[in-house]
Parts: structure tokens; sequence; C-alpha cells
């Protein structure tokens, strides 16, 4: 059956109205008697703001001109920045084929002159570009958005129990089984920086953890992991048979290579002038003994390493290996991530600021928040980000399709969120324009 998309414009009649033979008909007959009818409605908004399509032909020129600078004298920054514009002034390219196509066809189909067969090709044509260009659109939304600066980079994920105590402690190390079982499945290496364990009878109860994920971009794939992760079910410990409440706190934070060379200088940890620069006249390195389980080893010797940064008191501490050597070069780069993640947070609280003025809200997920709820009682897993719901808590929990669905739906979040905010702090930007030239 025909389906015309009625819903693209509306059509009314100059004359005659069609008969009831001619509704049914065949596509050529329909459009037969739509030489008697006129398009009234243009194409439907393109779901693009102003604003941002502005910033679109703005950066796409930009990727102009470069390029054209580019192809008479090399330069490895202006190549790098040539590359990141490519794919919004391409995509932009095809965003204005596909409403110049639209604008066409209805030009087409609300000229009196055009026969129906061109008609009846240029309706489906319509159809086609209708779907189409939210597609388009949504890429260009996407290619607008700036990468995040560690979106390349491996990642450390900290795993540390919060409110709950006992109960707090084993989920935790359900979490930590949990990301496990994630990368095993994506093929991604990992290795374990630091697991301790706390004092009890349970040896399941985790008082920290340090994940090392060293697959390039795991930092992009896990930073929807950040935050408060909340369990509510009936301890084993429990009597009276009643849900408590506990809480584990997630960390992603970017792993630097054991130099710096061959990264970006503004990632650059061991160039002083890169914002991730750690002064190591600024930390205080300290030996000690190895404490806990290990036999003859534990007491005997100091190859525990603990290292404060001075200026923000930031301290790490590492005993997992007999070496200390071993321990000395994990505390440094636990330390390195915690320092650039934190200043990574200091250089974005402008950015947080304006967004929570102009949105009313919160633009930004820290550590504090309570991100994703899993409730045992009721099988179910929700996400307070994106919104998800899954009554399938064991496939979230095996780091499977559960936990894959839920983690997509908040980059989904994350996309729709940071359009929003750039199309607002462009807004605000050009009306501070407008203010000052007046």
């Amino acid at each position: 059956m025909f389906n015309a998309p009625w819903d693209w414009f509306q059509i009314a009649p100059v004359s005659t109205a069609p008969g009831p033979e001619d509704r049914s008909a065949s596509p050529a007959c329909l459009f037969y008697s739509l030489s008697n009818w006129r398009l009234t409605r243009p194409a439907p908004d393109s779901g693009l703001s102003p604003v941002l399509l502005a910033r679109a032909r703005s950066l796409s020129n930009e990727h102009s001109a470069l390029s054209a600078h580019l192809g008479e004298v090399f330069d490895a920054k202006l190549a790098k920045r040539v590359g990141e514009l490519a794919p919004i002034a391409s995509t932009l390219k095809e965003w204005d084929h596909a409403n110049n196509s639209i604008a066409e066809l209805l030009s087409l189909l609300n000229d009196p002159n055009t026969d129906a067969e061109l008609k009846s090709l240029a309706v489906e044509d319509l159809e086609s570009s209708k779907v189409s260009l939210p597609t388009i659109t949504g890429n260009l939304k996407k290619a607008l958005i700036p990468r995040h600066p560690f979106a390349d980079l491996p990642c450390l994920l900290e795993i540390r129990p919060g409110a709950g105590g006992d109960e707090a402690g084993l989920f935790a190390f359900e979490l930590l089984r949990m990301y496990i079982a994630f990368c095993s499945r994506r093929g991604f290496r990992y290795s374990l920086l630091k697991q301790e364990v706390a004092d009890g009878p349970a040896e399941d109860r985790l008082s920290e953890a340090v994940l090392e994920v060293a697959a390039d971009g795991a930092y992009e794939i896990l930073r929807t992991e950040s935050g408060v992760h909340r369990v509510q079910r009936v301890p084993a410990t429990e009597a009276k048979g009643r849900t408590h409440t506990s809480a584990v706190s997630v960390m992603i934070l970017p792993s630097f290579p054991e130099t710096g060379n061959g990264l970006d200088s503004s990632l650059n940890f061991e160039d002083p002038n890169s914002d991730y620069y750690v002064d190591p006249q600024e930390v205080r390195i300290e030996k000690m003994r190895a404490s806990g389980a290990g036999g003859q080893h534990v007491n005997k010797t100091e190859s525990a390493i603990r290292l404060t940064h001075i200026p923000t008191g930031i301290v790490v501490s590492m005993q997992d290996s007999r070496s200390q050597h071993s321990n000395r070069k994990k505390a440094w780069q636990v330390l390195r991530a915690r320092l650039a993640e934190a200043r990574r947070e200091a250089r974005e609280q402008e950015i947080v600021e304006l967004r929570r003025g102009a949105m009313g809200g919160v633009a930004r997920m820290g550590r504090g928040d309570k991100i994703r709820t899993y409730n045992y009682g009721q099988n179910r897993c929700t996400d307070h980000r994106s919104g998800i719901t899954l009554h399938n808590l064991d496939g979230v929990l095996d780091g499977g399709v559960g936990l894959e669905t839920v983690m997509n739906s908040v980059r989904t979040w994350l996309v729709d969120r940071d359009i929003a905010a750039m199309a607002v702090e462009a807004s605000v930007k050009e009306q501070k324009g407008l203010q000052s030239q007046q």
C-alpha cells in the first residue's frame, strides 16, 4: 500500500476535491488528482537550532580555510585541527544536501505543471529524505560536541565502599567483578593495580580497588560509570528480612603512559607547561612496611609506598606488590590520574556555573552524585541520569548486554545534555556580544 508522508506537509484543494475512487487509486492516479491541489506548509523544522547551525557553519568555514593553508605549508597542529573539524564539515555538507533536496522536491510537488509520474517519484524521494534527515541532524549535533580531552586514553577504575558498613564493602566487590567481566567480554586488557580487603571474617569486603583498563579509548567508554552506585537488598546477616541501602563510589580516571612521549603537549605530564604536569618537588614520598596478609614478607621490608601531593593533599598508598619499585610506579600512575581528573574538573567549573545559571540545574555529574540503583528485591537496575530501568539485574551485574544497554543510554543522555548546554553557552555568548556592541 502506498503511504504518502502527509505529516510532512498539508495539501489544500484549489478547486474540487478528489472523489472516493481517487483516494483509493494507484500512486499515478492519485497524483493525477494532485494536479488540482497545492502544498500549503513547507518542510518541518530540521531539529537544529539556529545557534548550533551557525556554529557548524563557522567551524566548517574554518576547516576550509585551514585545509587550503595546509595545502601550501604543512603544520602538525593545523593538520590535527583539520582532522578534528573534518567530521563537522562533511556532515554539514550532507545536511545541506538533504535540506536542499527536500526544498527542491517540495517545489516540484507545488508546481501545477509537474506531471503525475514525476510527482509520484518526488513523494517517494521526499519520504526517503524524511527518514534520513533526523539521523543526519543527530550526527551533526554529535560532531559539534568537543571531544573529551581524555577520550582516547586508557583508564583507571577506582572503587570504594561508602555508607553501609560491611554491606557496602560486599557490594563494592561485586561491582569489581562486574567491571572485570565487562572488560573480558569486550576484549579489553586489564590488571588489578590495587585490591585491599577490610579486616573481618568475610574475605570479599572490599575497602579499595584500582582496576587498570589498558585499552585505548577505555576512558570514553567507561566514563559513564563515575558516581555513586546505590544497592538495595536484604543482607545475609539481616535476621528480620529488612532491606538495607548501601553506597559504593566509582571513579574513572585517565591512565597516562609511563612516559609523556607521543602525547599531545596539553596532556604531556612531563612537560612543565602542561596542565597535567606533576612537580616531583611537590610530592612527599614515604616508605613503609606493608600490612595485612602476606606471610613472612609483611612487616619485614619497607616495600609499601605512600605519595602525598602537598599542594592538594591528595594521598596515594600502594603495597600490593612485594617490590618497592613496582609499588612506587603504580602509586605515581594513580597520583597522576587523580590530579589530572581534579584539574580537568577545576577547568570545567566556570562552564558548570554558566550552565547552572542558564539551564536551572547542575550540568555535570560528579563523584558525589547518585547515578544508579541496584534493587535486588525488584530485580531492577535504574540509572538516574538517562532514566532507563531494566528488570534484569543479573544481566547488568554479569557485565553483559544489560550493562551495555544501561551505559549506551547514558551516552545518549550525555550527548543530549552536552548539545543543550552548548546551545545555551553559544546563545549567552551571542547575547553578551550584542550587549557589548550597544
